[in-house]
C-alpha cells in the first residue's frame, strides 16, 4: 500500500503574529487606512510625483493634473500622518512648504510605481476587452463617460 503525502500544514499565527504582520482580508485591519491612502487615485500619483524629488505644493498640483487643491492637500496629509512623506514649512513671507518622500515613502513609490508601468504596458490589452464589452453590450464603461 502506498503512502499518501500530506501537505505541510499551515502553521498557526498567534495574535501577535497577526498583528505584526497585519491581515487586509480582515473588515478590522488598521493596514487598510495605509493601503486606502496609498492605492488611492492621488496616493498613486503623489508617490511617483515625489519619487526622487522633493516639490512644493503648486509644483506638485501642476504635475499630477487633474487633482484639486483641497484633494492634493488631503492625500498629503494622510501619506505624511502615515510616515511616507516629509513636509517642511519656511518661516517665510510667502508661505515655502516642501514635500518629499521618507525611506519608508520610497519603498512605497517603488512598488506603485511597479503597479502604474504594468498598467501602461497592459492598458492596450484592457482597451480590447472594453471594446468586446462595449460591442457586446453597446455600452461606454461608466470611467469613460
Amino acid at each position: 500500500m502506498k503512502k499518501v503525502s500530506q501537505p505541510p500544514a499551515a502553521p498557526v499565527l498567534t495574535l501577535t503574529d497577526k498583528l505584526q504582520r497585519g491581515d487586509l482580508l480582515s473588515a478590522g485591519c488598521p493596514s487598510r487606512t495605509v493601503l486606502k491612502h496609498i492605492t488611492s487615485r492621488w496616493g498613486v500619483l503623489a508617490l511617483m510625483v515625489l519619487d526622487g524629488e522633493t516639490r512644493r505644493f503648486s509644483e506638485l498640483r501642476r504635475q499630477i493634473d487633474g487633482v484639486s487643491e483641497r484633494m492634493l492637500a488631503q492625500t498629503l496629509q494622510w501619506l505624511e500622518a502615515d510616515g511616507l512623506v516629509k513636509r517642511v514649512a519656511y518661516d517665510v513671507v510667502p508661505p515655502h512648504v516642501e514635500y518629499s518622500l521618507t525611506p519608508l515613502g520610497q519603498q512605497a513609490a517603488q512598488k506603485v510605481r511597479a503597479l502604474a508601468d504594468w498598467i501602461e504596458v497592459s492598458f492596450p490589452d484592457v482597451l480590447q476587452h472594453w471594446n468586446k464589452a462595449e460591442a457586446a453590450t453597446q455600452a461606454v464603461p461608466a470611467d469613460l463617460q
